[in-house]
């Protein structure tokens, strides 16, 4: 039995079919098969039912993959032992974003992170928090950036930053008089939100403490651009909320419609997540301190209130 074997069969567990298992390993599809066969030879079971289509694990397969997983993590993590040992910061590092965090943050760390560990190989994707904790659990993450807590058990969570939230009140609004913004005045009414999907658009609704109720006008929408969200409250059709980093980008000419929160500011918290099983902690280590840096000084974490996303 070797690592190889079983990564080999991992990967068949996991897209159900011999041929799609080979190219992700980049091996051919013959090598893979005779692998495998020798596997289930060695140990005189069946691992995987290839009668079906497509391919499903044999009872005694299912357990032997569960084991195949921890095997394969704990060989992995020897190499992140004699990285850290001998202080090497590079290799292939994937980061899954979410869509509310990626335009705003990523900018302000990504160019001083590749200059100060040009050896990394980072891999970004823009992903929901749902399935952000899918890759991480699968291994197809090593690392991402989301709104918590989750109340995960099997995710780790650092807090990075704590985000206010920052009204954008047209001048036909009842609320754009106010100097700054009381939680207690805000109605869900007429809050222009983000589409479903979006942990922001869960955040308002929490800090609402009420879920969307039919808007007894003629006129409702959910958008997934908080671009969109700020022009149609230009046009007078309601207020929004914004996460403070999104506000830095506001022209000059339209800053008179932010309006802060009276102290403690209700804030998402934004944290660095990762898998309990992770094994490039030295990796997850200096892109956080490498945020932490970028990002002190942009927010103050004093007098905010934190909102979380509802459980639904």
């Amino acid at each position: 039995m070797t690592i190889t074997q079983l990564k080999y069969a991992l990967a068949v567990a996991e897209h159900k079919n011999f041929t799609t298992a080979s190219e992700k390993c980049f091996v051919t599809q013959p090598t893979l098969s005779m692998q495998i066969q020798k596997l289930e030879e060695e140990l005189d079971v069946i691992i995987f039912n290839r009668k079906k289509k497509p391919i499903e694990l044999t009872t005694i397969g299912e357990k032997i993959i569960e084991q195949a997983k921890i095997i394969v993590d704990e060989s992995n993590r020897i190499n992140d032992i004699v990285d850290q040992q001998k202080g090497y910061i590079g290799g292939e590092f994937k980061l899954g974003i979410i869509p509310t965090v990626i335009p705003t943050l990523l900018p302000l760390f990504l160019k001083v992170f590749l200059k100060k560990y040009p050896k990394v190989n980072l891999i970004i994707e823009e992903l929901t928090t749902e399935d952000i904790v899918k890759k991480l659990a699968e291994g197809h993450l090593d690392v991402g950036i989301a709104a918590t807590p989750l109340e995960d058990p099997t995710i780790k969570e650092r807090v990075l930053y704590y985000e206010p939230f920052v009204g954008f009140v047209n001048e036909d609004h009842r609320l754009f008089a106010e100097k700054e913004l009381k939680t207690e005045d805000l109605d869900i009414d007429d809050i222009l939100l983000l589409e479903d999907g979006h942990c922001f658009k869960d955040n308002i609704l929490n800090l609402c403490n009420t879920f969307k109720k039919e808007i007894p006008n003629h006129f409702k929408i959910e958008s997934g651009s908080f671009e969109t969200l700020v022009k149609l409250s230009k046009e007078g059709l309601g207020m929004t909320l914004l996460p403070y980093l999104h506000t830095l980008d506001i022209n000059e000419s339209d800053k008179k419609y932010l309006r802060s929160f009276e102290a403690p500011a209700p804030s998402r918290e934004i944290s660095i997540i990762y898998h309990k099983s992770q094994l490039k902690i030295q990796l997850i280590e200096v892109l956080k301190n490498t945020i932490d840096a970028t990002i002190r000084g942009i927010i103050t974490f004093n007098d905010v209130k934190i909102i979380s996303p509802i459980k639904k």
